[in-house]
């Protein structure tokens, strides 16, 4: 990506080739321009909440925010709660007979 970022235009065309794929016969490449359409939702979603965050700085960040990106795709994709990550196995040493 250069300095100029994902300004307007770069958004607009990222839309339409999303809605370009999204229409094609092809499963696997509707798939595709359906999570492009869905990554510009969350861009956009972010870019307000940090032009709010910039404008009123001391409320305090919403818990959905500290979800992951996968998480909350999970959720917008299933329209279900997205089950809490399982705890890491920590391998132990079982006791001797």
């Amino acid at each position: 990506m250069t300095e100029r970022g994902l300004d307007a235009d770069r958004i607009a065309a990222l839309e339409r080739w999303g809605t370009g794929l999204q229409s094609d016969t092809r499963p696997e490449v509707a798939a595709s321009g359906k999570a492009i359409l869905m990554l510009i939702e969350e861009i956009e979603r972010l870019h307000v909440l940090l032009w709010g965050r910039s404008l009123y700085p001391q409320e305090t960040v919403e818990p959905e925010v500290a979800r992951t990106l996968r998480q909350r795709l999970r959720i917008h994709r299933r329209r279900e709660p997205a089950e809490p990550p399982e705890a890491p196995v920590i391998h132990s040493e079982s006791p001797a007979p």
